[in-house]
């Protein structure tokens, strides 16, 4: 019974056998009573035949009343036979009941003790004496039709209760089937349509991402049980759901925070790269943006200090006062925070200490507080990576740009003293030679004619230190002031053309920032000179200076179609030439000097710049490297 309370399916299955089981009690016992009555309506015939049967035999007996022959004694005894085999067969008393008490059994026996006491005594009567008492024949066989007619109407109401009977069972039966079959559709409405129809309108909620309905079916059935598990499975799946809605608008707002966080390091970058030594202005909006972002701060930026290996504070955001390492009291960056704090107001959150560094090179720690209640995210972490990643390549590039600029000036110093020393220190110590000639010339009493050669020597001496000093003066305004090597020379052709009163062509065709400052000088200054030798000697009327890059080397010609040279050699002691012959040796080239086939002569210079040198080493050194690490 608890087997049928909990499972609705074993319900189904009990209505349906039960169904089946009133269809087969229905069905036995129609067959049952069916077969009850087969033998009725012989019955009924046999019993009527025997009313007709009683009337042959009268009327054979008057035949043989009135021709008393043998044969129609044989008919007699046939009809009289006839009779008694009808009465007593099987089609008859089949329908009779058994039982001694039922009407129908009585008066079976009334009609045979009516033929047996009445009439068949009368017929053997009137056989033996061949005389018929038609009288008392007569009320003998008007009381056998009686009893007979009796029965065949006990016969036929008998036969009609079978059917009686087998019509209420029918109805009954179909009564009972109907019931049942309700109390079926009834358990299958409620117990199985109804928990159905709830368990697809959760489903369909379901599916439309609403799980706040519920089945609440109450039983132990399976249905009963699926409804609760879906309950389950729906509370399940809306905390569920709630809790994924929840992290991905926690993670949507990470992302956006994070999107304006790398917009803003994108725009800081600018003036973070190009703020020279001033990280307060270039890198403290930067950080209190990011500070306010993400909702973390104060921000620290230490640097080390290379001499004495110590941690240097450079910037700090929502700063109180001003840092005692401040070198400008004019700037504010530092200073300008709506809500400024102390060191003393972190104490209840944490720190997080990240390195800034690029490489191995460690440049110095970026310190980020933080509420201790609240856990940086792995994004927060990966945006302050970025930020001290950004400010490791800030700060080294300011260094690199702070050493590039002492070893420029260096660089510089080097050239001027180089310069200085090639040419008007060797003018001023020829000139000091001189003089010292002159002083013993005149200890000596030299006749004045010897002494007036050395004047010549010396006036000639100042003015070639004189003109080498404007040149060199020349050549380093002209530097300083253009923008690169293309515009000295262009201003040096433009001043020769003038100087010689003959064209001066330039052809530049050498690639931006390929050569550096020290060779730009020198290509400046064989230019200046070859150009000087041509004004003084060659009486040209025109000329031209080359600088192209070709086959990864700088070829600098300088050509002009005057008197040309005797042969393709310097002339001997000739100071200029020696000056650019020593200039192109310090570039790593080599100078060449040959005459013009149209006439007049060409200095050309090959070398190989320092920029084409480094590169067509980088493969070597990656290979190195590449050998190194493995």
């Amino acid at each position: 019974m608890k087997l049928l309370q909990r499972s609705l399916v074993a319900r189904i299955v009990a209505s349906l056998l039960a169904i089946s089981a009133m269809a087969l009690i229905s069905i036995v016992v129609t067959m049952a009573v069916a077969g009850g009555s087969r033998g009725d309506a012989a019955a009924i015939n046999v019993a009527g035949s025997l009313r007709m049967n009683t009337y042959q035999i009268v009327a054979a007996l008057q035949r043989y009343e009135r021709i008393p022959s043998t044969e129609h004694q044989a008919a007699v005894h046939v009809l009289k036979r006839r009779f008694e085999e009808r009465l007593e067969s099987g089609e008859l008393t089949g329908a009779i009941p058994v039982s001694e008490a039922h009407d129908l059994r009585r008066q079976y026996r009334l009609v045979l003790t009516r033929w047996h006491n009445d009439l068949a005594p009368e017929v053997n009567e009137a056989v033996d004496t061949r005389s018929v008492n038609i009288e008392s024949l007569y009320r003998a066989l008007d009381g056998l039709v009686s009893e007979i007619d009796q029965m065949v109407s006990q016969l036929e109401h008998n036969t009609e209760a079978k059917i009686r009977l087998l019509s209420a069972l029918q109805i009954l039966f179909l009564a009972l089937t109907a019931v049942v079959v309700a109390i079926a559709l009834y358990d299958i409405r409620h117990n199985l349509v109804a928990p159905l129809r709830q368990l697809m309108v959760l489903a369909g909620e379901a599916a439309r991402h609403n799980f706040t309905v519920r089945t609440r079916l109450q039983g132990e059935d399976e249905l009963a049980l699926l409804g609760r598990t879906f309950d389950s499975m729906a509370e399940e799946l809306g905390t569920s759901y709630a809790d994924l809605e929840e992290r991905v608008k926690r993670k949507t707002r990470e992302l956006e925070r994070s999107s304006q966080v790398m917009q803003v390091l994108h725009d800081g970058s600018r003036s973070l790269y190009g703020g020279g030594n001033d990280l307060c202005t270039s890198a403290a909006p930067m950080l209190r943006r990011v500070a306010e972002l993400l909702d973390i701060g104060p921000i620290r930026l230490s640097l080390n200090d290379p001499h004495t290996d110590r941690q240097v504070p450079i910037l700090a955001t929502h700063s109180a006062r001003r840092p005692d390492y401040c070198r400008d009291h004019d700037c504010h960056a530092c200073l300008i925070a709506p809500r400024p704090l102390r060191l003393s107001d972190t104490e209840d959150g944490d720190c997080v200490l990240l390195p800034v560094s690029v490489g191995d090179e460690m440049l110095g720690t970026l310190e980020v507080w933080h509420p201790k209640e609240e856990r940086l995210s792995d994004s927060v972490r990966r945006l302050l990576n970025a930020l001290a990643d950004q400010l490791a390549t800030a700060v080294y590039l300011q260094q690199r740009i702070e050493e590039e600029q002492q070893v420029s000036l260096m660089h510089e110093r080097t050239i001027i003293a180089r310069e200085l020393h090639d040419s008007l220190a060797q003018s001023l110590s020829y000139l000091k030679m001189q003089v010292a000639r002159l002083e013993r010339m005149q200890a000596k009493e030299a006749p004045r004619e010897m002494q007036a050669a050395v004047f010549d020597e010396l006036r000639t001496g100042l003015n070639s230190a004189y003109r080498q000093l404007r040149e060199l003066l020349t050549t380093f305004r002209l530097k300083l002031e253009g923008p690169g090597l293309q515009t000295a020379l262009l201003q040096t052709t433009d001043e020769f053309s003038e100087r010689m009163g003959a064209p001066v062509e330039l052809h530049y065709d050498v690639p931006p920032h390929l050569l550096n400052p020290n060779e730009e000088i020198h290509v400046l200054q064989i230019a200046r000179e070859a150009l000087s030798n041509i004004h003084k000697h060659a009486e040209a009327h025109w000329a031209a200076v080359t600088v192209k890059f070709q086959e990864a080397r700088i070829v600098l010609r300088i050509e002009d179609d005057g008197v040309g040279l005797e042969n393709d050699d310097s002339p001997p002691m000739h100071y200029g030439l020696i000056i650019m012959r020593d200039r192109a040796h310090t570039l790593g080239g080599e100078l060449r000097l040959a005459n013009r086939p149209a006439g007049g002569a060409c200095v050309e210079v090959v070398f190989t710049p320092q920029t084409a040198r480094l590169i067509s080493r980088q493969p070597a050194i990656e290979s190195t490297l590449h050998d190194q690490g493995n």
